[in-house]
């Protein structure tokens, strides 16, 4: 292990472990900077955590009665999810671990460390807390404009054309409020109204609009 990859906080974390601790997360910390003689130590949230090239790597814990270690990018995630031995209980990637035996072989611990490091180094890496905070707006289902709405807009072209130019947003407010309309007099009304809005360029709730 090259002496100047190691960090005196993460010394003196593995000073603190209980015993049955220590020759586990020494056995990890060695295998992480044989597999990555670029990963350099840290000490976040309390606990080890090696990163390489400004991303982090993966973690090691120690608790009263069993360690963690968990890697970190939904890529490398994915390969140990199809390995079959990603823990999704919150227990790092590999579970409790109580002792060596625990551990997957080193062979293939190794792998698994140079897979991570070549996932950043390609680029191909995505931390599990942007994944977390990353939102996926679920689309909106379209709605076709009601066929009298439709009809209406054929007839004056240049309330057509300036409907065509709303954007999506817009365009659904008109849709869904002459939609609404449950009697037949009242759908007349709000497209007479519409088509008139629409006309002088304005939006359905221009009146609300700050111009």
């Amino acid at each position: 292990m090259a002496t100047q990859t190691l960090n005196p906080k993460v010394d003196a974390y593995l000073n603190m472990v209980q015993p049955f601790a220590r020759p586990i997360m020494e056995h990890l910390r060695e295998l992480v900077h044989q597999a990555c003689p670029d990963a350099e130590e840290t000490i976040k949230w309390s606990r080890p955590f090696f990163e390489y090239r400004g991303a982090i790597l993966c973690n090691m814990s120690a608790f009263k009665e069993h360690c963690t270690f968990g890697f970190w990018g939904e890529e490398i995630g994915a390969v140990l999810r199809e390995a079959k031995v990603l823990r999704e209980d919150g227990m790092g990637s590999l579970g409790r671990i109580t002792g060596l035996t625990d551990l997957p072989s080193d062979k293939r611990m190794l792998g698994w460390i140079r897979q991570a490091a070549a996932f950043v180094d390609s680029g191909q890496y995505t931390s599990p807390i942007a994944a977390r905070r990353k939102v996926v707006k679920s689309k909106k289902p379209s709605i076709e404009a009601p066929p009298e709405f439709a009809s209406a807009l054929q007839k004056n072209t240049k309330a057509a054309a300036i409907f065509a130019a709303f954007s999506p947003s817009c365009k659904r407010e008109y849709v869904e409020w002459i939609a609404d309309a449950k009697r037949p007099e009242t759908r007349g009304k709000r497209i007479a109204t519409a088509i008139d809005w629409i006309t002088e360029g304005k939006q359905r709730n221009w009146k609300y609009q700050n111009c």
